[in-house]
């Protein structure tokens, strides 16, 4: 039988004691002990008793830049895309240890403020990133802080239904979450350029082969923005729709 690694051991072990005794209530020495592990082993893992049931946001906000990192102008969207996808696809990993957090952060405000805080680390990624991106033409700023905070609140919605199990497919609605978002901005900025992307669960060749078309001088086309999404509806119905859009633009 394979061991469980020290870490699990020691995340299922403070889940646990907050949950019985409480968050105050439980100390470092507690949940070492219920691991099985001393104090200095908690402390090689961990800062404090609270970091213990947090997925690793240091490591995972560098996987989440490294992805942005790989993107051009012309897929930057799907990069963030992507990225947040990644984030949820990590909670998903967890299954329910991820819900027993939730359940503890919804009711133990530390806890709560902690998660908060996380959150506004990932915010902050994304409005730099799509403010480089978009560069510096007038109101990039405020439209880049506006979508950047679009983007984690489409994480969120989607991942706290799957948390409340209200959806057995959470990265199929986070993909079309984000077409929805990227759709917002779509309409101010692709004139300019600076929304250009697809959004698709196909991966980043999908998306860059759909992106950013432009004509023969290099310029933006007529400003029409492209949102590739999974689908299960009929094809025919999906461009209908299509065609209505555009002759709305």
């Amino acid at each position: 039988m394979t061991a469980i690694p020290v870490r699990d051991r020691l995340v299922d072990a403070a889940l646990a004691l907050f949950d019985e005794r409480g968050y105050e209530q439980t100390t470092a020495d507690d949940i070492a002990d219920r691991a099985g592990v001393g104090r200095t082993t908690l402390f090689r893992h961990y800062r404090s008793k609270e970091d213990v049931i947090f997925p690793d946001h240091d490591r995972l906000l560098a996987t989440v830049k490294e992805r942005l990192a790989t993107s051009t102008a012309d897929t930057a969207i799907v990069a963030v895309t992507e990225a947040v996808r990644l984030v949820l696809l990590r909670y998903v990993e967890e299954g329910d240890r991820a819900r027993l957090r939730y359940a503890l952060t919804s009711r133990i405000s530390t806890l709560r403020d902690r998660e908060i805080a996380s959150v506004a680390r990932y915010q902050r990624l994304f409005r730099e990133f799509i403010a480089e991106s978009w560069g510096p033409a007038p109101g990039a700023a405020l439209r880049a802080e506006l979508m950047a905070a679009a983007v984690v609140s489409a994480h969120n919605h989607v991942l706290r239904r799957w948390l409340r199990r209200d959806t057995a497919e959470p990265a199929a609605e986070l993909d079309a979450a984000m077409a929805q978002v990227v759709s917002l901005f779509a309409t101010t900025e692709a004139g300019h350029g600076a929304v250009s992307g697809a959004v698709s669960g196909a991966g980043p060749e999908t998306g860059a082969g759909a992106a950013g078309a432009t004509s023969k001088g290099g310029s933006r086309g007529n400003g029409t923005a492209v949102i590739v999404v999974h689908d299960q509806r009929d094809p025919e119905h999906v461009a209908a729709a299509i065609r209505r859009a555009l002759q709305q633009v």
